[in-house]
């Protein structure tokens, strides 16, 4: 299956390993299907996590180009 969005990729993720932790027996024939789907869907979830964060670094990093050293407060206060 492919994952648009990070909530669906984290419900996957979620139901994968409620899946397997609830196994009596190790079901050998559905575990493949198992691992790929959740590769796939950890993949869009790292993505996604990575992306906010990258956009957080860039917004911390504006926002501490505007704190002024002596101060501590924003220059245009």
């Amino acid at each position: 299956m492919s994952y648009n969005n990070f909530r669906d990729a984290y419900s996957a993720l979620k139901a994968h390993a409620e899946t397997l932790r609830n196994q009596q027996e190790p079901n050998i024939d559905d575990l493949l299907n198992i691992v790929q789907d959740s590769v796939a869907a950890y993949k869009v979830c790292q993505q996604r996590i990575a992306a906010v964060d990258e956009a957080l670094q860039a917004a911390l990093g504006e926002t501490s180009e505007n704190v002024r050293p002596d101060r501590g407060d924003a220059e245009d206060e």
